[in-house]
């Protein structure tokens, strides 16, 4: 958890300028939905046209009337005024309905693409991301990017296409008002998006930050709350997050503030535009070069046209929080595996598997001394290696290399002579398994947590799996059996009730090798020595990597390798260290109490 932050200290933190994506990666976002985006602008672009040719229809018409023509002199009209009305609302129609489709299938797209980004990155690639952002990075960043498609493209093409054809229709009644428009336009289309594109560049380039620190301290108070009670900070987290939604509501204050500046300078434009038209239509009148007929239209056509540059300062605005969220979205997309994955990799070898360690290496980037030093081991079928040491001692980071969490510098490990590196991850983990210390419980029933294992199990093999972890007698004592919900991470459930879940889930897969990384932390002696007993009994017929600091049970392994700061002090048998007196025989006798 991130150490809380007063308000004060949040409010004196100075502002740092957040990056952007550049406009060429942002627009290519949109790429996958070029097609539906096209016909979604071009239904857009007839919705407006027609409201152009509603509002100048009906002008005609109107003016028209005034002077009592036949009925056939005002027939087409008359239609033209039904046509325009009827396609302005299914163009409009339209627009939303493919705009919409094409928006989600580019969100849907994305959002996969982000999450098959995070899965290599998992777990030793993660912390890089606070769990918040992460979350933020995922729903709301991604989600922001559909704006993108809705408020931002679309406009654009839009006051372009029509904005042109209006002034030619315009231009064509009367050049001097064609002029007009035409500066109006590009005055409201060019200079007041610039305007409040400026005044809204650190705003809204800051929201996608803000609304992430947000998240990230709501989470960090639910998830945290026993201990910040506990500790008496809970008070301080709340100031943080209190501090961090003030800052999001700033930002949406700043942000409505250049939103109210562009829309009223796009009002002054419209309305200057339409005096102005109507200005120079009622001199051309008077002096005849212009039929009276026509001024009306003249006058009302750029309040309609106007409805093309409206929303364009605020597409502006948009933009500059859209690219902000492309970069966040954009960075996890470019951060690359811890280990990647080859580029040909080789099928992998038949049963029975030989995992062979030779001379492993591998330093952290922030340590200066590796944390894994020449390591050498073998693990095959019914072969079970402990290795014990302090913490600090290398253990974790020899169980993230075996399972393709860490990559390995020197040395070699090999399957069955087949280098890691050369093996897709998920054809190797389809061999090697893990029990971790933290094993994840999800929010369902017994029965779908283990079926995470293997999908097409038995019920028989559901309860044999559970036998063999020593669980299945308090699973037949409940009422609902295996369709228990153990709650949220197994709330439900003791520790060792979800230790031995997370055994049971491990054994049912079948996993030729298994590594348990503490399979009994974080619980009282008694049952983390039994644990660690009946997975070793369990899994007797696979090759078995424990890892652990305690050394009771260790005498049923083949081979114990004693580990200090990455490098293999002592190894043999759990009676032949301790006859040898040295490393491991004063752990064993520490904790036997002898010492």
């Amino acid at each position: 958890m991130t150490p809380p932050l007063s308000a004060q200290a949040a409010a004196s933190l100075p502002e740092q300028p957040q990056p952007e994506a550049s406009l060429a990666r942002t627009l290519a976002i949109a790429r996958p939905a070029a097609g539906r985006l096209t016909l979604a602008t071009l239904l857009g672009a007839g919705a407006i046209a027609a409201a152009i040719g509603l509002i100048a229809t009906s002008a005609w018409l109107i003016s028209r009337s005034s002077q009592r023509p036949q009925e056939s002199a005002v027939a087409i009209a008359i239609v033209g005024v039904q046509f325009f009305a009827l396609s302005r609302g299914l163009c409009r129609y339209g627009e939303r309905l493919v705009g919409h489709d094409a928006a989600f299938r580019v969100l849907a797209d994305l959002r996969v693409r982000v999450y098959e980004r995070l899965e290599p990155l998992a777990p030793l690639g993660l912390p890089a991301f606070r769990s918040g952002d992460l979350l933020a990075r995922l729903i709301h960043d991604v989600d922001s990017l559909q704006d993108l498609l809705l408020r931002v493209l679309p406009p654009f093409a839009i006051a372009l296409i029509v904005g042109a054809a209006s002034v030619g229709l315009v231009w064509w009644m009367l050049p001097a008002a064609g002029l007009i428009l035409l500066i109006a336009l590009l005055v409201a289309g060019t200079l007041v998006p610039w305007l409040t594109g400026a005044l809204s560049a650190r705003s809204e380039s800051r929201q996608a930050e803000a609304r992430a620190e947000l998240t990230s301290s709501v989470i960090d108070l639910i998830e945290g709350a026993p201990e910040l009670i506990v500790n008496g900070t809970a008070g301080e987290q709340l100031r943080r997050a209190s501090a961090a939604d003030a800052e999001v509501t700033r930002i949406a204050r700043a942000g409505a503030r250049t939103a109210g500046v562009g829309q009223g300078l796009t009002t002054l434009c419209s309305g200057l535009a339409m005096w102005g038209a109507l200005l120079v239509g009622v001199s051309a009148v008077a002096t005849g070069r212009l039929n009276g007929v026509l001024l009306a239209g003249i006058a009302l056509v750029p309040l309609v046209a106007f409805e093309l540059v409206t929303g364009l300062p605020a597409a502006t605005q948009t933009l500059q929080r859209v690219r902000r969220a492309a970069a966040r979205v954009l960075e996890v997309l470019d951060t690359p595996p811890p280990v990647p994955e080859p580029a040909s990799p080789l099928p992998l070898p038949p049963e029975p598997h030989l995992l062979r360690v030779r001379g492993l290496c591998y330093s952290y980037p922030a340590q200066t001394h590796p944390a894994l030093d020449g390591l050498d081991l073998d693990l095959g079928p019914g072969r079970r290696v402990a290795v014990v040491g302090l913490s600090g001692a290398g253990k974790s980071t020899l169980a993230g290399v075996l399972l393709r969490f860490l990559p390995y510098e020197d040395g070699s490990v090999t399957l069955d002579g087949v280098q890691l590196s050369q093996l897709a991850a998920d054809d190797y983990r389809r061999v090697v398994g893990l029990v971790a210390q933290d094993a994840h419980i999800f929010d369902s029933t017994l029965e779908e947590n283990l079926l995470l294992a293997r999908r097409e199990a038995t019920q028989e093999e559901l309860r044999t799996a559970l036998a063999d972890a020593r669980l299945l007698s308090w699973t037949e004592e409940l009422p609902a059996g295996l369709s228990t919900e153990v709650g949220e991470r197994g709330v439900r459930m003791s520790g060792g009730q979800r230790q031995r879940l997370a055994i049971a889930r491990a054994l049912l897969a079948d996993f030729p090798l298994l590594i348990l990384d503490e399979p009994g932390e974080h619980l009282d002696t008694e049952t983390a020595d039994a644990i660690v007993a009946d997975v070793l009994a369990a899994a007797q017929e696979k090759a078995t990597l424990l890892i652990t600091h305690r050394l009771a049970g260790l005498k049923d392994v083949d081979e114990v390798l004693v580990l200090d700061r990455g490098r293999v002090l002592e190894r043999g048998t759990h009676s032949e260290l301790v006859a040898l007196g040295g490393h491991y025989g004063a752990l064993w006798a520490r904790e036997e109490g002898y010492a």
